[in-house]
C-alpha cells in the first residue's frame, strides 16, 4: 500500500487546483488586514470539516467492518460516498496548497487509501457479480437500443462524473436494466478512482476480468486456436467442420462481442482516451488475432476446385464484416488486428484466383475416352456448369478478386459482341464487369472446345455426335439463362448459342433422316405408277425407316423442349412427305394380296413411332415382326 499511496500524492500533487497559493505580497497583505484571519480559518475549518464527514463516511464502508455492497439497492449511499471522497481531496488540496501541518495531510491520505481500497472491491464486485448481465450481447442490444449513452459519456473534465442525472437516465433505460445501471456505477467508479491516481489498480481488475468473457465467448462459439500446421495437416472433410463452425460465429464475434466490449469500454472510460484504448486493446487483441488468422491458415492450404466455394465463404464473411472490423478496431494499438482481417483477404484472394486456374486446367485435362451412349449430356457438362453456377452466385466477391487479374492471353482476345453482352455497361461499370464476364465466357469456351473433341468420339455415327452437341449446348445455355450467369453473359450471349443449338439439331436431322426422305419421291416426281415401282419404293421406305429408327431408338435428348423440338420438325418433314405418297400411291396396293407387306406403316404410324424417340428405352422396329408393328399401330 505504501506504493500506492506514494502514487496517490503525486496524483494529487499533479492536479493541484484554486486556490492557489498567494504570492509574498498578498500574504503580508492578507496579514496586515484585520479581516484576512478570519477568512483563512473559515475556509481552514471548512476542509477540515470535510475531512470529518469524509473519514465518518470512509469508516462506515471500510471493507474490514463491512461486508454489505455500497452499489446495490438504493443508490443514494453510494453517491454520497462519491461526493466525500471528492470533498476529501479538495481539502487535500488546499492543505497543500496552504503548506499545513503535515500531519493532517497523512491522515486524509491514509482516509483515501481505505476509499479507493472499497471502490476498488465495489468495481471488482459489480464486474464479477454481473457478468451475465454485462455480456457482449446484453451489452450489443444496449448500444443499439441507447447509443445516447455514447455522445453522453463524452463529457467533459468539468462535468460531474456519476451525477443524478446520468443515474437516473441509466436507472430508467431499458425498464431500470440491471446491464445499463451496472455500466453507470461501473462508470462512475472508474472515473472517481482514476481522477484520484488509482488508474492501475482499477485498470488491471476490468481487463482481467473482462478478458475472461470475451476469451469464454469464443470458447462457446467455437472458436478454436489452432496453427497454421495443424490446420494443413487436417483432412479436408474435419477442415471444412471447422470452416462451417467458424462462419457461423465469426459474425457473433465480430458483431456482438467485439462490438459489445468495445462499447463498453468507451462507457465506462470515456474520459479517458488512453485508458480506453489500452483496456479494449488488451482485452480483445489476442482472440481477435487468433479469430481473424483462421481464414489465412486455411488460404495456405493445397489448392483444389473443389475448396472453392468455402474460401469464397471466408473471403464473403471477412469483406462483408470488414466495415464493422475496421470500426471496432480503430485504435492505433488494434491496428494489428485490421492488419490481419486484410492479410487474410489478401490469402484467400490468392488462393481463389489459384483454385480458378486450376479449374480451368482441369477441364482441359480430363481423359474421358469414351463415347457417352445415346448422346446425352456429358458429365463434365454437368460438373462444369453446376461448378459455374453456384460461382456465379458469388460473382460480387469475384469482382474484388479478379479485378486486377491479368486475364490469359487466349482469353483476353476474345471478340465482345461474340461471347458475352456489355453494350448496357459503361466506364468503370464496364471494365469490372468485363473483368469477371470474359473470365466465365473463358471457362465455358473451354468447355466447349472440349465437347468438340468428344464428339469426334462418335466415328461410327456423324448424326448422334450433332445430337450429342445439340444436347450439350442446350444444357449450357440452360443453365445459363436460370441463373446469375444470364446477367454477366447477357442475352446476346445466349441468343447465339441458342442458334448453334438449332444448327446442330439441323444437322442431326439433315445425317439421321435425309436417307429415309430421300426413298419417297418428291411431289413433282414423274415415277410411272406401276405396281412393281409403287412396292419398290415402300420396300425402301420401310426398310430405310426402320434401319434409322432401330439405330436412333436408344438415342437420348434430356430437354423436354428440345426433344418435343426435334420430333415436331421430323414430323413436320418425314410424315407429311410420306402421307402424300401413301395417300396418293398406298390405294394402288390394297387389292394385292400381302399388301401389308409393302405398306407397313400408316402416317399415323410414323407419328407413333417417332414419339418413342429419345426417350433412350430401346424399342424394336424390325420388320420380321408384324405383329409388333400391328399393334403398335393400333395404338
Amino acid at each position: 500500500m505504501a506504493r500506492s499511496r506514494r502514487g496517490g500524492l503525486k496524483s494529487i500533487f499533479a492536479h493541484k487546483s484554486t486556490p492557489s497559493s498567494p504570492s509574498p505580497s498578498s500574504s503580508s497583505s492578507l496579514s496586515a488586514s484585520p479581516i484576512a484571519s478570519p477568512i483563512h480559518t473559515f475556509s481552514e475549518s471548512m476542509m477540515e470539516e470535510n475531512i470529518e464527514i469524509a473519514e465518518s463516511m470512509i469508516r462506515k464502508w471500510n471493507t474490514e467492518n463491512s461486508n454489505h455492497e455500497l452499489f446495490s439497492g438504493d443508490r443514494r449511499e453510494a453517491k454520497e460516498f462519491i461526493k466525500s471522497v471528492k470533498n476529501l481531496q479538495r481539502a487535500m488540496h488546499y492543505f497543500v496548497s496552504e503548506n499545513t501541518s503535515h500531519e493532517k495531510l497523512v491522515h486524509a491520505q491514509n482516509l483515501m487509501q481505505v476509499a479507493m481500497k472499497r471502490l476498488e472491491k465495489e468495481f471488482y464486485q459489480i464486474l464479477s457479480s454481473n457478468r451475465d448481465h454485462l455480456d457482449p450481447e446484453t451489452i450489443s442490444v444496449s448500444f443499439s437500443s441507447h447509443a445516447s449513452f455514447k455522445s453522453r459519456s463524452s463529457c467533459s473534465d468539468e462535468d460531474e462524473i456519476g451525477s443524478e442525472d446520468e443515474i437516473q437516465i441509466a436507472e430508467d433505460s431499458v425498464s431500470e436494466s440491471v446491464s445499463t445501471i451496472a455500466m453507470s456505477d461501473l462508470k462512475m467508479i472508474a472515473e472517481c478512482m482514476i481522477s484520484l491516481g488509482y488508474s492501475k489498480e482499477c485498470v488491471k481488475i476490468y481487463k482481467i476480468i473482462r478478458k475472461s468473457i470475451i476469451d469464454e465467448g469464443l470458447y462457446r462459439l467455437g472458436i478454436e486456436r489452432l496453427s497454421s500446421h495443424q490446420i494443413q495437416k487436417m483432412e479436408w472433410e474435419v477442415l471444412e467442420v471447422k470452416i462451417k463452425s467458424w462462419l457461423g460465429a465469426m459474425k457473433v464475434a465480430v458483431n456482438t462481442l467485439f462490438a459489445g466490449e468495445r462499447f463498453l469500454c468507451d462507457f465506462v472510460f470515456s474520459n479517458f482516451h488512453f485508458i480506453r484504448e489500452s483496456c479494449f486493446s488488451d482485452i480483445a487483441k489476442e482472440g481477435a488475432i487468433s479469430l481473424f488468422q483462421f481464414p489465412e491458415f486455411v488460404a495456405k492450404g493445397k489448392k483444389s476446385s473443389e475448396k472453392m466455394f468455402r474460401i469464397l465463404d471466408l473471403y464473403d464473411s471477412v469483406s462483408d464484416l470488414w466495415p464493422h472490423i475496421e470500426s471496432i478496431f480503430s485504435f492505433e494499438s488494434t491496428s494489428i488486428v485490421r492488419s490481419q482481417a486484410i492479410a487474410s483477404l489478401l490469402k484467400l484472394g490468392e488462393a481463389i484466383r489459384a483454385m480458378l486456374m486450376e479449374f480451368e486446367s482441369a477441364i482441359e485435362k480430363d481423359m474421358s475416352k469414351s463415347a457417352l451412349p445415346g448422346g446425352g449430356v456429358h458429365p463434365l457438362t454437368r460438373y462444369v456448369m453446376n461448378y459455374l453456377c453456384f460461382l456465379s452466385d458469388y460473382s460480387g466477391i469475384l469482382f474484388d478478386v479478379v479485378a486486377d487479374w491479368p486475364l490469359p492471353a487466349k482469353a483476353a482476345a476474345l471478340p465482345d459482341d461474340t461471347y458475352f453482352e456489355t453494350s448496357s455497361l459503361n466506364g468503370d461499370e464496364d471494365s469490372l464487369t468485363k473483368a469477371i464476364t470474359v473470365r466465365f465466357a473463358w471457362l465455358i469456351l473451354v468447355l466447349l472446345c472440349k465437347l468438340d473433341g468428344k464428339a469426334e468420339l462418335y466415328k461410327v455415327d456423324v448424326s448422334l455426335s450433332y445430337l450429342f452437341l445439340a444436347n450439350n449446348l442446350n444444357y449450357i445455355v440452360s443453365k445459363v439463362r436460370s441463373s446469375n450467369l444470364h446477367f454477366l453473359l447477357g442475352e446476346n450471349w445466349i441468343s447465339k448459342h441458342e442458334s448453334k443449338v438449332r444448327q446442330y439439331s439441323s444437322n442431326y436431322e439433315r445425317m439421321a433422316w435425309n436417307n429415309v426422305l430421300a426413298t419417297i419421291p418428291s411431289q413433282n416426281s414423274t415415277m410411272p405408277p406401276s405396281i412393281e415401282s409403287v412396292k419398290e419404293c415402300f420396300n425402301n421406305f420401310n426398310s430405310a425407316f426402320e434401319s434409322a429408327y432401330r439405330k436412333q431408338s436408344a438415342w437420348v435428348v434430356p430437354d423436354e423442349k428440345l426433344r418435343n423440338e426435334i420430333k415436331v420438325s421430323i414430323c413436320g418433314k418425314l410424315v407429311n412427305s410420306y402421307r402424300r405418297f401413301y395417300d396418293e400411291y398406298g390405294v394402288l396396293l390394297r387389292n394385292e394380296r400381302n399388301s401389308e407387306s409393302f405398306v407397313r406403316y400408316s402416317p399415323d404410324d410414323l407419328v407413333n413411332y417417332l414419339s418413342d424417340l429419345f426417350s433412350g428405352s430401346k424399342v424394336s422396329g424390325s420388320s420380321s415382326n408384324s405383329s409388333s408393328v400391328n399393334s403398335r399401330s393400333s395404338r
